[in-house]
């Protein structure tokens, strides 16, 4: 019998309330409610294109602006995937993806190595879509980066739109640990020289 590769994380603070689930084997079904519409139009499309069932419910202090809720919700995903891929024995490993959206064009590469490191590079001049800070993205998937203890390499080869952009990124970074995330049955035990990722 199959393991169920899922999480839940609930975490509280003064500035956020996040109930998080995460099934890296769904079908890309979602249940989002943010606060926040641009954010969940993009954790639809990262989980959608990842093959995801992800439902996030986050009470956040948006009277002060978008920040803690973004962020935490990074962080409460990322600790979902570490959660769910356990000892990571048989997966894949790596992943990448390149993602076109209309003029948009984003790449992304992941390695679920157990050490977290970012590298985003993408020049938006549209500081907003909709109530979502374009800053945003990058504090986001450092989150999701930093709790789970993956790295990734994000950039926004071309592009125009903020919303295409972003999009882009989302999607792609989505197929990427899709992809990362695989169960390979070429692989015996950990995916790593040393025996533990």
């Amino acid at each position: 019998m199959p393991v169920l590769r899922t999480a839940r994380i609930q975490r509280k603070t003064s500035e956020t309330d996040i109930d998080l689930t995460l099934n890296l084997d769904g079908r890309g079904d979602c249940r989002l409610e943010t606060g926040i519409g641009f954010f969940d139009h993009m954790l639809n499309a990262f989980a959608r294109h990842g093959g995801f069932d992800l439902d996030v419910a986050c009470r956040g202090d948006l009277d002060v602006d978008a920040h803690h809720t973004v962020e935490d919700v990074g962080i409460c995903l990322g600790r979902a995937f570490s959660d769910a891929l356990g000892d990571k024995a048989g997966i894949t490993r790596f992943g990448h993806s390149f993602v076109p959206m209309d003029e948009a064009l984003a790449r992304a590469a992941v390695d679920l190595s157990g050490r977290p490191y970012l590298v985003y590079n993408a020049d938006l001049h549209d500081e907003m879509v909709g109530a979502y800070p374009t800053v945003m993205s990058p504090e986001f998937f450092r989150s999701l980066t930093d709790h789970g203890r993956l790295n990734a390499h994000i950039d926004l080869i071309r592009g125009t739109n903020a919303h295409h952009a972003t999009e882009a990124i989302f999607k792609a970074v989505g197929r990427a640990l899709c992809q990362a995330c695989g169960q390979d049955p070429g692989v015996v035990g950990i995916p790593s020289t040393k025996g533990v990722l």
